[in-house]
């Protein structure tokens, strides 16, 4: 399809969007940018699927005599349309991509010789043809998300790296394709969720192994996480119990402490960006709309999604850190009650609520529970738990994470009450069988016409790093 029906197409896209987001002037005066971020920037698909009911979801944990709440599981998802959870004749209905954004199109369009590409040329020692893919397990608008194996190299081919200390060599493989990504203006984020992840080391934080380049693509090479989605759980059971809920958010707040230790803001906190290992310990993962923001600086940017998105973002007053503190209260309130605090059908709507409106905190949770949530669920980003230089300290130290220590929790001693059913490191069964049943195909893409974006992004990690996982 020619570029006067992609022009249109986005034409249709904005006019169906915008109305619907309404975004509260703000004083200039009052907002610090140091990061030249004015322009908004919308979520763009995460690729791990998100999990439908299961057939005979088990029963919901009740924590007290009280009803369990009632689990709401549709919600509107991003700024770029529903989340995937939602029927497809939910509110917010996209306008139908131009067909020639598809993989069938594109392979019709290019010519035999290049449909048949089983090991494309990347720009470093290391490529695609160095991996054996062996099931899809997430797709998004940017390309797909593959189970892989790190095929072993015979003696005497070039390889830096020791094929040993690869964590058995078993890998999720995420592929994007750059001209997609070119066209959508998310060439920043791409660049950035590579290099901060170069830059990451975190028992609770998923691990970036290699990443490289070929003319059409870019990948990823990350630790495969074999327990599913937090959200998969939390579907199944309704909702955690205090106690379990405990070890989960004490080790995503050690996750995002040391994130923002290192100058970065997460912006997507969300149990869809959460995986859980197979011993039941979480890891984040995700840093799509990640920034480096320091500790005095300031974002403009529209991201996230909205069900967590701090007010701050929402009032486009620039946020910081702050607003992931926010994000992880509605984790918080989410797993203890089945739910997040705020939720509407409509966005204009939702985002009010979250903007003026007071939450409700359910009678069965402790007092201590309680306590916590109003301190991250403060609409002032300056008054709100975690604010300030050492606020991370405020959240551990907090009467609700009285039993956890801290240096037990770290070293991964602390061991989760649930594990998920895992059957080998290449077990798929707790990911979304609508992604693991479909052919494990790396589809051709177009070469983009731009200059290049993405020099310099092949990355290795040290093996001391990979000798530790």
């Amino acid at each position: 399809m020619g570029s006067t029906s992609q022009s249109h197409s986005k034409k249709n896209l904005h006019s169906l969007l915008v109305p619907n987001l309404t975004i509260p002037s703000s004083s200039s005066s009052s907002t610090t940018n140091n990061n030249n971020d004015n322009n908004l920037d919308f979520e763009f698909s995460h690729f791990f699927g998100p999990h439908p009911p299961p057939s005979s979801p088990s029963p919901s944990p009740s924590p007290s005599t009280t009803a369990p709440p009632h689990v709401i599981y549709n919600r509107s998802h991003s700024f770029v349309g529903p989340s995937p959870r939602l029927p497809p004749n939910s509110l917010y209905p996209l306008p139908e991509e131009p067909a020639s954004d598809s993989d069938d199109e594109i392979e019709k369009q290019l010519p035999d010789k290049e449909k048949v590409d089983p090991i494309p040329i990347s720009e470093g020692k290391i490529g695609p043809g160095d991996f054996e893919i062996l099931r899809m397990v997430g797709q998004g608008s940017f390309g797909k998300v593959f189970l892989v194996k790190k095929r072993i190299r015979r003696k005497g081919e070039d390889d830096d790296d020791d094929d040993e200390d690869c964590s058995d060599g078993v890998f999720a493989m995420k592929v994007m394709k750059k001209d997609t990504i070119i066209k959508k203006n998310h060439v920043d984020y791409m660049r950035a969720e590579r290099d901060i992840l170069t830059k990451i080391l975190h028992p609770f934080i998923v691990q970036l192994r290699y990443s490289f380049q070929t003319k059409t693509k870019l990948y990823l090479i990350l630790d495969f996480i074999n327990g599913g989605h937090l959200f998969f759980h939390l579907y199944r059971q309704g909702i955690f119990s205090e106690d379990q809920a405990r070890i989960y958010t004490a080790e995503i707040v050690s996750a995002v402490s040391h994130l923002h230790k290192n100058g970065i803001v997460h912006r997507d906190l969300k149990p869809e960006n959460i995986l859980m290992d197979a011993e039941g310990h979480v890891m984040l993962t995700d840093f799509g709309l990640s920034k480096e923001i320091d500790e005095m600086g300031r974002s403009n940017s529209m991201c996230g999604t909205t069900e967590y998105m701090a007010p701050e973002i929402l009032m486009a007053k620039g946020h910081n850190k702050d607003a992931d503190w926010w994000s992880v209260g509605i984790l918080l309130y989410e797993m203890l009650t089945g739910k997040p605090p705020f939720t509407h059908n409509n966005r204009k709507k939702l985002q009010e609520k979250i903007i003026k409106e007071k939450f409700k905190l359910p009678p069965f949770l402790t007092g201590e529970a309680h306590s916590l949530l109003k301190g991250l669920l403060v609409k002032d980003p300056s008054t709100r738990l975690g604010s300030g230089p050492n606020g991370d300290e405020q959240i551990k130290s907090h009467k609700w994470f009285r039993s956890i220590n801290w240096k037990k929790l770290e070293a991964r001693e602390l061991q989760p009450k649930f594990k998920p059913d895992v059957l080998g490191k290449e077990c798929t069964a707790n990911f979304d069988q609508c992604w693991t049943a479909m052919p494990p195909n790396d589809s051709p893409a177009s070469t983009p016409t731009a200059g290049d974006h993405f020099q310099g992004y092949t990355y290795v990690a040290p093996n001391p790093w990979l000798s530790s996982g």
